[in-house]
């Protein structure tokens, strides 16, 4: 069994590209020093619309990508995830369809928050319990049961005292980006999440921030869905 955390990111922020890019080595491994510290075995490195390979963690890196869609966010997990997409411009059943063409697991982020995603009726493989929003955990599930897909945690991380907050438990003999699809695809998972004192004090502050932007929604409202990256100001 290996711990992963299956929603990091490895920039604190966004714009000014050049400059983030100069940064990502450097975040990438401040994030594997702490989900070392917190006893996880890997990291899937989830930009937003963006992949690079990262080594020479405490922790090993999962390939991985944010692709933003035409309708949310949708996880790109595995041994082959497209290098750069421009974002709004796939549909999720297109996000869904690369995914699989490049042997990668594709789960719906966040799936209340800004997204749409969840109504799309596409061969998802998992979908996510999002470390921001615990609280949506029993909508998550009770969605996930409608659809007969596993969950997956992710902590959702683009500050290191954020890894960790929600994480996989996967059953694999072996960690390697094939093992992880596979055992994602047969639903050999399960999501967790961390209530300790600072994840908590983590949350308030994001949720202080969502119920300012408006958009974190009930199962019952609707949800604008734009698939835009988050700005500067942090997600």
């Amino acid at each position: 069994m290996f711990n992963i955390d299956l929603h990091v990111h490895s920039r604190f922020f966004h714009g000014h590209e050049t400059a983030a890019q100069l940064f990502d080595p450097l975040g990438f491994r401040m994030v594997a020093r702490m989900a070392d510290y917190r006893d996880l075995d890997a990291i899937a490195v989830t930009n937003h619309d963006y992949h690079r390979l990262f080594r020479g963690g405490a922790v090993p890196a999962v390939p991985g990508i944010e692709i933003s869609t035409t309708k949310g966010h949708v996880l790109v997990v595995g041994p082959d995830p497209p290098t750069r997409l421009e974002p709004g411009t796939l549909t999720p059943t297109e996000t869904v369809e690369l995914a699989h063409d490049r042997d990668c697991a594709a789960i719906i982020a966040h799936p209340y928050r800004n997204s749409t995603v969840r109504d799309v009726d596409a061969e998802f493989d998992a979908i996510e319990v999002n470390g921001k929003h615990p609280r949506t955990e029993e909508w998550v599930r009770a969605l996930a049961d409608r659809h007969d897909l596993p969950l997956v945690g992710g902590s959702d991380t683009h500050y290191p005292v954020e890894v960790g907050r929600a994480y996989t438990r996967v059953d694999a003999d072996e960690l390697t980006p094939e093992s992880v699809v596979d055992a994602i695809r047969d639903g050999r998972v399960d999501a967790r999440v961390r209530y300790e004192t600072a994840d908590q004090l983590v949350r308030r502050a994001y949720r202080r921030i969502h119920r300012g932007k408006e958009n974190l929604h009930r199962p019952d409202e609707e949800s604008p869905g734009v698939g835009e990256p988050p700005t500067a100001e942090g997600e």
